[in-house]
């Protein structure tokens, strides 16, 4: 299977081009078509199975196939990640994904000024990739609105709950619209990473993937 029978749009199969992918991974090839569709998704897949691509390009796809909201854009994805490390990782992954297309994304993360965070967030983007307790600041702060949002992607959820984190990823999703797709990400679907995604994914299509 090639990228180019996903349903992706020439500007996305560019860009992946351009970092010299041919094929697409398991989790791609079982993620991206059901991404497409708008439907939720559970996924065991770990770091190296190609899973930032799995969520990013469809989601990408999905953006593009509304019209580009003019004036200050709402945020309209939302991907929470336990680490800074891993923020600005899938951060850039979206950057470079969408290096053709006319949409904005930033990443927010504590341990640094939060200024220039700020002031990205007040310009209007449309997806967010950020640790949780850095988003809570803002959006208690009013630098950000997530009552937009259309997708939200919680990536390695069993670091999330090893850290701690999941009390303030349930915070976040009470702010966000109850209509939304909802993407989870985890190297192991723990029953207590069952149970999570049981209060908030709706009859998600379950991904199992081996590392590559």
């Amino acid at each position: 299977m090639s990228f180019n029978t996903l349903g992706l749009r020439p500007e996305l199969l560019r860009a992946v081009a351009d970092e010299g992918y041919t094929e697409p991974t398991p989790v791609q090839v079982q993620a991206i078509p059901v991404i497409l569709k708008g439907g939720d998704v559970m996924a065991g897949a770990q770091t190296g199975t190609g899973k930032t691509a799995g969520f990013a390009l469809p989601i990408l796809e999905r953006l593009m196939q509304q019209p580009v909201p003019e004036g200050r854009r709402p945020v309209r994805v939302l991907v929470l990640t336990p680490t800074r490390e891993l923020a600005v990782q899938v951060s850039e992954s979206m950057r470079v994904y969408g290096k053709h297309l006319p949409l904005r994304s930033t990443v927010v993360y504590g341990g640094v000024n939060i200024n220039p965070q700020t002031d990205e967030l007040r310009r209007g983007v449309d997806v967010i990739v950020a640790t949780p307790g850095r988003l809570l600041d803002h959006a208690e702060q009013k630098h950000v609105d997530l009552s937009k949002v259309q997708v939200l992607v919680l990536d390695e959820a069993d670091r999330m709950l090893d850290m701690g984190f999941i009390p303030d990823v349930r915070r976040i999703i009470r702010l966000l619209p109850k209509q939304r797709q909802n993407l989870l990400f985890s190297a192991t679907l723990s029953t207590e990473i069952r149970m999570l995604a049981h209060d908030f994914l709706r009859q998600p299509v379950m991904i199992q993937v081996a590392p590559q």
